[in-house]
């Protein structure tokens, strides 16, 4: 690390006179030039004159605070990268800064090794975005097809993470099951400095909870039974690179205040071991709860909430997406395509129009498997609604109201009886006004018709097809 930081400016904001001297002493010893300011109007003087590439701010300052520091230093035109520290009373406020633009927040007290790692992250970061890409990074970067979108909510959301791309501040990712959580995490890694390391994402809700602690931090041999050689956990596989925690909510409080004692030391030791490793991974966590209440309910420990709320992202439901429905539709169309050496081009404009309609409970998985469905099924140019599977529509919104005026009319129809020959009406008649009067009802929506009469919607649409 010497070698690539001899000409590495760092500035240190910190009022403790002893601290500054020795966060100094410890960078200095690895080749870092320093500078030691003990209030803020001191280093805003120093900054306008000249700009470091790295700061190491204090957030409580005797003069000014430290976010007034930052905001100064986000306003100018090559910003320097600014670590946040803080003691554990004003973890909120370090949280504030982190949302304005810091790149890392370090808790106190904190290690050397914590602190040079963070330092090391931030210069990788300027150095990635200096630097021209690769050749090889223009494949890796290619968006998932399930990632795609131009709505404005998704706007917002792609702006968010390029944001969050450019610090090390930890994401927590909310959305309904199927948005997509866990493609959001793999972009995230992949725009940022980060994207060269290992990516390892861990399901909260499918570990055991006696297995948690040995997958999560490793264990040694004989540590418990069953433990037949050392293993490495996930956070020390991801050092690096990204730890992805999906359904964070899952996880036992027991084991929430270990993860949280990671956050903030950057150190653990495997399960049977009392040896401290070092681990430097960005931490992306999802759930689709809602997890400020599950802190309301004692579930969820309020600091670990704090600490991973750093950058809150909420992904959209595929329903409140508009055009994206058809965008990633056709994205995926192709995607199938390819996987299975079929011609498909186009969805018919009938399928078009139902998969606008159509509110998607199950978000974008629930759109991927129609479609996959239909394309290893049948052969064509083509989508047609004919090709829907016969469960499409029947995991719609549970119905909970009930459609009186349907249930009345097929009362109606069925208690007329014929009294001659004549006055017998064909029975796709009968069901074809049963169908249009539940459709009329229902407010032209096929798929919430189809749940009221208990048949699938790709059903409605071929009786609908063979009327005409």
């Amino acid at each position: 690390m010497s070698k690539n930081s001899q000409k590495t400016l760092v500035y240190i904001v910190e009022d403790s006179v002893s601290s500054g001297a020795l966060y100094s002493s410890q960078l200095e010893s690895i080749g870092y030039e320093t500078r030691h300011f003990v209030d803020g109007y001191s280093a805003l003087a120093a900054i306008k004159e000249k700009m470091p590439s790295v700061i190491i701010q204090d957030v409580c300052l005797p003069d000014i605070s430290g976010l007034d520091v930052l905001q100064f230093v986000k306003r100018q035109k090559s910003p320097a990268r600014v670590i946040i520290i803080t003691s554990n009373s004003s973890i909120e406020v370090a949280v504030d800064a982190m949302r304005l633009g810091g790149f890392d927040f370090i808790e106190k007290p904190f290690t050397r090794e914590r602190m040079v790692t963070s330092v090391y992250d931030a210069i990788k970061q300027i150095n990635l975005e200096t630097e021209p890409p690769a050749v090889e990074d223009e494949v890796s970067d290619q968006p998932d097809t399930s990632f795609l979108g131009e709505s404005l909510a998704m706007k917002t959301v792609f702006r968010l993470l390029d944001s969050a791309a450019r610090s090390k501040a930890s994401v927590f990712v909310t959305g309904e099951s199927g948005t997509g959580k866990e493609v959001c995490a793999q972009y995230l890694h992949n725009t940022s400095a980060r994207k060269n390391g290992p990516v390892i994402a861990i399901n909260c809700a499918a570990i055991p909870k006696d297995l948690f602690e040995s997958e999560f931090f490793g264990h040694m041999k004989g540590s418990f039974s069953g433990a037949l050689a050392d293993r490495k956990g996930a956070v020390e596989v991801a050092n690096g690179g990204t730890l992805f925690l999906d359904e964070i909510c899952e996880m036992d409080l027991n084991l929430q205040s270990k993860l949280l004692r990671f956050l903030q030391t950057g150190t653990f030791s495997r399960v049977g071991s009392s040896d401290v490793i070092q681990s430097d991974v960005r931490v992306v966590c999802a759930t689709n709860r809602n997890p400020a209440a599950e802190v309301g309910e004692g579930r969820f420990r309020e600091d670990l909430y704090y600490r991973l709320n750093v950058i809150p992202v909420q992904l959209p439901a595929l329903r409140d997406r508009g055009p994206d429905i058809l965008l990633l539709a056709n994205a995926i169309l192709l995607d199938k395509n390819e996987a299975n050496d079929k011609g498909f081009q186009q969805f018919s404009s009938d399928v078009q129009t139902l998969f606008m309609k159509y509110d998607w409970p199950g978000n974008i998985r629930e759109l991927q498997n129609v479609i996959e469905n239909m394309v290893v099924i049948n052969t064509g140019t083509e989508i047609t609604i004919d090709m829907l599977p016969e469960s499409f529509g029947q995991t719609n919104l549970q119905v909970t109201t009930t459609p009186s005026v349907i249930k009345t009319d097929t009362k109606a129809s069925t208690s007329v009886s014929p009294t001659s020959i004549q006055e017998i009406v064909p029975m796709w008649i009968v069901e074809k006004n049963t169908i249009e009067k539940a459709i009329e009802v229902c407010d032209g929506n096929i798929p919430l018709a189809a749940a009221h009469l208990g048949v699938s919607a790709s059903t409605i649409y071929r009786k609908m097809k063979n009327w005409d």
